[in-house]
């Protein structure tokens, strides 16, 4: 007897991403999951006095869109709570918004937010322009980030109150110097910025209801774009309670793999390591997965703070002969990696530089030859690699978790060029990859990027090119892939290398149903307007939680 079905979509292009079964015209779904996919003849034999029709007149149909890599969370604590701005911004610019913002909160309060260009960090390391934000918050603590998140820029108050001073150096990561009178000048680096964050955590921070609300508007925010499962790369004790409520309470629309992090480099966290995987456990929910750890193995390239096969080119504080630094040593990460595979949980592991990431796989190597063969490992972001290691990640199994938002022609590449010189047009090697046979799962980053729309990272994907026309160029098109490709990185790529494979990012029987209407087949169309396809509906587990 055949299953009727709650739902039917017909007339429409489906892009099922399923090898077996890739295109179809019409799906039923029943009890939240795909009881069949196929012509709209087939599929009218699920149709029952109740079922919901819906004929979608040539739109398509896509799977949702998989997140391998955002900060859900602290995007929605700035979109609900701080002051965000984008990185086109100049200092005056900045100043203004940090002057209004200022204006609206009480005395004492913090000014906190992001993201300025990682191009003004030169501009922003003095005294002097310090004592102008001192000016624009009238009196206020200021803390910004830049594009990274790794990076912060304070003003004289947040340094007071974390006792920064020119005595009182902290000795993790780098606080940058006036050059004339010797003073912090307020960008910090790296892990200098986190006792800024702890100071304004002292200050209040947000409240267990707002982790909940931040939670939640992080993942409406990415229903809007399609998106139905994610995994967050760098998740707190707050960020997992604010989960595992949302999803006990029916609010969670997206699957969710957490992320639990062994070092914090750049958040401020106060559970970390071992004593935030131990309670990693009592957080695990219907759709809320603690699966794997965040290792946060060098920082970024711009800051000098990543690691290089080849030195960085010169500089006045570094010299000729500076390759960057790791934040492990090979027996350290091999002995964190080591204990998280024993505990069955999964890795990703932030590596920016290429010989951050010769590190992890050679310490993967020793892993996998030690019989930890289904130990799941992602480097993040892997957007350097020597030629000899592309071979290696895709032997050795480690996804590829690339952020194509980040590395269009425009900012970022302008920040690595200036560190890298011509190295910085031969990053994210993505056709490489896919050719040795490794798997390339797509990731946004955000709010790092500005948006976690899929459809502009599959876009840079194909074109290597910025889809919003922001920069001209294109940047090693010889590592473009196809719209199909792109698709699948967005989709089954990034679910296989989360574990969630089985259960959702293809439009299969018997998966959930989780899948984006959209009002065109953007894979079939212009590879440059693959962005112009507009989300029309969002479906989680087969209920509708967006449109358009």
């Amino acid at each position: 007897m055949t299953t009727i079905a709650d739902l039917i979509l017909t007339g429409a292009t489906v892009r099922t991403v399923d090898l077996e079964n890739p295109l179809a015209e019409a799906i039923a779904v029943g009890d939240g999951r795909i009881l069949a996919v196929g012509t709209a003849s087939e599929i009218e034999a699920f149709r029952g006095r109740r079922t919901e029709v819906r004929d979608l007149d040539g739109a398509a149909v896509y799977p949702g869109f998989v997140d391998v890599h955002n900060h859900h969370a602290v995007a929605g604590v700035t979109d609900l709570f701080e002051l965000s701005f984008g990185t086109s911004l100049g200092l005056d610019e900045i100043l203004d918004l940090v002057r209004d913002r200022a204006a609206t909160l009480p005395e004492g309060a913090w000014v906190t937010g992001g993201s300025w260009a990682s191009t003004l960090m030169d501009e922003l390391n003095s005294s002097a322009v310090r004592r102008r934000l001192d000016e624009a918050a009238g009196g206020r603590p200021v803390m910004l980030s830049d594009d990274s998140h790794h990076n912060r820029w304070a003003n004289s108050e947040a340094l007071r109150l974390a006792g920064i001073a020119k005595e009182t150096i902290p000795a993790d990561g780098v606080t940058l110097l006036d050059a004339v009178d010797g003073e912090p000048t307020g960008v910090l680096l790296e892990a200098a910025g986190v006792l800024v964050a702890q100071a304004h955590a002292r200050a209040g921070g947000l409240s267990t209801e707002q982790h909940r609300q931040a939670s939640r508007r992080g993942v409406e925010l990415l229903n809007g774009f399609g998106v139905t499962a994610f995994q967050d790369a760098a998740a707190s004790l707050e960020i997992l309670g604010a989960l595992k409520t949302l999803d006990e309470a029916g609010e969670l629309n997206a699957w969710v793999v957490s992320s639990l992090t062994i070092n914090d480099e750049i958040f401020g966290f106060d559970t970390i390591g071992d004593a935030l995987i131990d309670r990693g456990e009592e957080f695990r929910t219907t759709h809320h997965r603690p699966d794997f750890v965040k290792i946060f193995l060098d920082g970024v390239p711009p800051a000098r703070t990543a690691l290089f096969i080849d030195a960085y080119l010169p500089d006045d504080a570094h010299g000729a002969h500076f390759h960057g630094t790791t934040t492990m040593s090979f027996d350290e990460l091999y002995d964190w990696l080591r204990r998280v595979a024993e505990r069955g949980l999964g890795a990703k592991v932030h590596a920016t530089g290429d010989g951050s990431a010769r590190l992890l796989l050679d310490v993967i190597e020793r892993l996998r030859s030690e019989g930890f063969a289904d130990a799941p490992f992602q480097i993040a972001h892997g957007q350097f690699l020597a030629d000899e290691d592309i071979r290696r990640l895709a032997d050795l199994r480690v996804s590829a978790d690339i952020s194509p938002f980040i590395w269009y022609p425009g900012v970022i590449p302008d920040a690595l060029a200036a560190v890298l010189g011509d190295r910085a047009e031969h990053s994210q090697p993505n056709r490489s990859i896919i050719d040795a046979g490794g798997l390339v799962a797509g990731g946004s980053d955000w709010p790092v990027s500005e948006s976690p729309n899929p459809l502009e990272g599959m876009q840079g994907l194909v074109t290597r090119a910025d889809p919003l026309g922001r920069a001209p160029g294109t940047l090693w098109l010889e590592q473009a892939i196809t719209a199909e490709e792109a698709l699948a990185v967005f989709t089954i790529n990034a679910a296989r290398a989360m574990g969630l494979d089985t259960e959702t990012a293809s439009i299969t029987v018997g998966k959930s149903a989780d899948f984006v209407v959209l009002d065109r087949d953007a894979v079939a169309g212009p590879a440059d307007r693959i962005i112009d396809a507009r989300v029309l509906s969002t479906w989680f587990a087969g209920r509708e939680v967006y449109s358009g």
